[in-house]
């Protein structure tokens, strides 16, 4: 299959669904979440008016450095995702009456996920990389959407648009063009790629 090189790997995030991800790969990894405000750095960029490819990138790499500090010579994985609906920047629901309103929002329309990740060791950012997919919801029903809601249950607040596309989530959607794991918050084929090209696996 593959090996593996002495490199200590981390994901710095706390996404089930990025460690499942990665771990499915093969891959051995130490999970340490970075204790990060997003909120008040979303906040800042929005003054700023930034492309929502770079706000994703800046959090990614925020997360990394702040792990990278406190595990030297190891290769920190940070990554984000941020859901556009034009130049709307969206974010995680609080609660269930914001899920429902940010999914009434998106319905009938195409909005964008840009998931990125950044590589960063000994504090030094060595690799960066972003990728869209674009995603149309089609114009369900509030019936639909209560049914949906009820099903789900609180599981809706974990994502940016209050959905899980590996789950219920897909019965939202009418058309999906982008790659899945890019949908799902972890461009992994990329990332791979670049372990693959800098020896830190061997195929």
């Amino acid at each position: 299959m593959f090996e593996q090189q002495k490199t200590k790997i981390i994901l710095a995030s706390n996404s089930k669904i990025r460690a499942e991800l990665l771990e499915n790969t093969g891959l051995s990894f130490e999970i340490q979440p970075a204790n990060v405000d997003e909120a008040s750095i979303r906040e800042i960029f929005k003054t700023e008016e930034m492309d929502p490819a770079d706000v994703a990138e800046v959090l990614a790499e925020t997360k990394a450095t702040e792990i990278s500090k406190k595990n030297p010579d190891a290769l920190v994985i940070g990554c984000d995702q941020i859901l556009a609906l034009g130049d709307e920047i969206f974010e995680k629901p609080k609660n269930r009456d914001e899920a429902q309103n940010a999914l009434f929002k998106l319905r009938g329309k195409t909005h964008t996920l840009i998931s990125a990740i950044v590589l960063v060791k000994n504090n030094e950012v060595i690799w960066r990389y972003s990728e869209n997919a674009n995603l149309k919801m089609h114009e369900f029903s509030p019936e639909f959407l209560g049914q949906y809601m009820a099903l789900c249950g609180d599981k809706i607040l974990s994502s940016v648009g209050a959905y899980q596309l590996e789950s219920f989530g897909i019965h939202l959607f009418e058309e999906i063009k982008g790659d899945y794991f890019t949908v799902l918050g972890f461009p992994i084929l990329a990332l791979l790629k670049f372990l693959r090209s800098k020896g830190y696996t061997k195929s």
